[in-house]
């Protein structure tokens, strides 16, 4: 059996795309961040459409759900709520991110041109609770995303392994699309486990068109931690199979 690629509609989907300031941005550090992540199983079928054919679709497929705040970063505190779909790029899995919507302009201007995040405004929340963490993305008033940690339990950080995200981004200087790959570092202060709760989330908002279909869930985690966005190591051209088309471009 020959193997499967994404089939994502290339032309379509570049109009979410950002305009990345080429590939040498330098390191942010954001401390005390807080993550909330969700792993649910996805129709696999209708989800080769979310990936492009660099990335080879998860088996099982499934979606992503991210909801982080950064109270402390180089352009101040921002929210930033996203979701992917978990793919791989040769043998390494990575979740190609449909849509980051962020509550502030400085961090929606800076994620865009240094790591190509699609991002867009919004209102975006974590919320820990007594019993639950729940995030939240609203548009314009409008609750787009709202997913949840359930039965929280602690654990430690050595437990989260977060994967590498794929941003389909613009170069400034040829207008060529390109994927970038954003693998952040991690220096966990608190980390705890959970079930998985989706109350909403709009498959218009983040551009999936009816391609996202949520199926079984698998896992929720919630985490503190110190958050390294970092130099740009690797991109590829979404149009070629990874092994064919990733370049390395720092150390």
């Amino acid at each position: 059996m020959p193997p499967r690629f994404g089939t994502l509609d290339l032309n379509a989907w570049a109009r979410m795309a950002s305009t990345i300031n080429g590939f040498k941005t330098e390191e942010w550090k954001l401390k005390g961040a807080e993550i909330l992540e969700l792993h649910l199983e996805i129709d696999d079928d209708p989800a080769d459409a979310l990936i492009p054919r660099t990335m080879h679709p998860a088996i099982p497929a499934y979606t992503i759900i991210n909801v982080m705040h950064a109270p402390d970063s180089p352009v101040g505190p921002f929210s930033i709520g996203e979701v992917r779909i978990a793919g791989r790029t040769g043998v390494r899995p990575r979740g190609f991110v449909l849509r980051s919507f962020c509550d502030s302009e400085a961090a929606r201007k800076e994620l865009a041109a240094r790591w190509g995040f699609p991002v867009a405004p919004a209102d975006v929340s974590v919320s820990v609770r007594h019993d639950r963490v729940v995030g939240k993305v609203a548009v314009n008033g409008k609750t787009v995303l709202h997913a949840e940690l359930i039965d929280r339990d602690a654990i430690s950080g050595n437990d989260i392994q977060y994967i590498a995200s794929m941003h389909l981004a613009r170069n400034r200087d040829d207008q060529k699309l390109v994927l970038v790959q954003v693998d952040p570092e991690y220096t966990f202060s608190k980390a705890e486990r959970g079930r998985p709760s989706v109350v909403t989330l709009d498959n218009d908002a983040f551009g999936a068109d009816g391609h996202l279909r949520l199926m079984n869930p698998i896992m929720a985690s919630f985490a503190v931690a110190d958050v390294t966005l970092p130099k740009i190591r690797y991109i590829c051209n979404p149009e070629l199979p990874a092994l064919q088309g990733t370049t390395k471009v720092a150390a």
